[in-house]
């Protein structure tokens, strides 16, 4: 059976388990090496990944390029305008195309139909690089980042303050397969949708008061309030003013509490400098696990 990696919540825990801890190990035994120094077992040699993207992107691009690379193989990368899609083709016939074309494919889509219609016809492994769904593989990063300089993720709080967006929504997803609880704090109007608060079950814990989430929380995370594709900016501005992830804000975390944003980040609106750049900001090292948690996931999908 192929194995693609659209949802977090469509693996097992003890999947999810055996990517999360392959990426710590990727990590630390390449400590010292050179960016382009393949890894020791090169699960990826002679393999190509294709990577599809409708939305920019900076993190995702250099991550999952450099991520095969290290794996041993190589890449292709496009943009939807690039190909025929931007001219109507059907995802199915893509999706067919490529998977003669290629070894796995890494899409950064619109629309989350769309990943899950391109997955259902293809051969080789799909990867959700980001939807206006979810966003599996940043959460895979964050986990890692976490368990880098605070121990396992099991049992403790995180705080997630604003949209209830794509990765808020892999964040409720993870929360029960990983034993950690999620409080979210968001203006009602723009609350999480209610399909994938399911998702997380008990583990979740929904409020409008970003003060009542981050009391005591192990980790505040954050990420922009208006997305690529959002048309009512000067709304969202209004009713995300007090979610604003400042200094007093972070004091009310737990004294090691850590902080996280995927970036971009829109400095002065949804974090303040002194946040970002404090020393409980873990942004750049969560960046840099991009790397290595899509590495496993591309490792866990060409082991299947």
């Amino acid at each position: 059976m192929v194995r693609h990696f659209l949802d977090i919540h469509r693996l097992e825990a003890a999947e999810l388990r055996a990517i999360l801890d392959d990426a710590h190990a990727r990590k630390a035994a390449r400590k010292g090496w050179t960016q382009g120094r393949p890894d020791a077992d090169a699960p990826g040699e002679d393999r190509v990944l294709a990577m599809i993207f409708e939305k920019n992107s900076t993190r995702t691009r250099f991550s999952f390029d450099a991520a095969i690379r290290q794996l041993g193989g190589s890449s292709i990368i496009a943009t939807a305008a690039d190909m025929q899609l931007g001219r109507g083709e059907p995802v199915e016939d893509t999706a067919r195309v490529l998977s003669r074309m290629v070894d796995a494919v890494m899409i950064r889509a619109n629309d989350h139909e769309d990943v899950e219609r391109f997955a259902r016809v293809s051969t080789v492994p799909v990867i959700n690089g980001l939807t206006d769904r979810s966003h599996p593989c940043q959460i895979l990063a964050d986990l890692q980042t976490i368990e880098e300089h605070s121990g396992p993720i099991a049992g403790k709080t995180i705080a997630w303050i604003g949209d209830g967006n794509n990765v808020c929504h892999s964040f409720m997803h993870a929360a029960p397969k990983f034993g950690f609880h999620l409080n979210v704090a968001c203006p009602a109007e723009y609350h999480p949708d209610l399909r994938d608060l399911a998702k997380g079950a008990n583990a979740v814990t929904l409020t409008s008061d970003p003060r009542e989430a981050v009391k005591g929380a192990d980790v505040v995370v954050t990420d922009t309030w208006v997305s690529m594709g959002d048309q009512d900016y000067e709304a969202r501005l209004a009713a995300f003013e007090s979610y604003s992830v400042d200094e007093a804000l972070m004091a009310l975390a737990d004294p090691d509490a850590v902080f996280l944003h995927c970036l971009p980040a829109h400095r002065g609106e949804e974090v303040t400098d002194a946040v970002i750049d404090g020393p409980r900001s873990l942004v750049w090292d969560e960046a840099e696990n991009r790397i290595h948690a899509q590495k496993a996931v591309l490792a866990w999908c060409f082991a299947g």
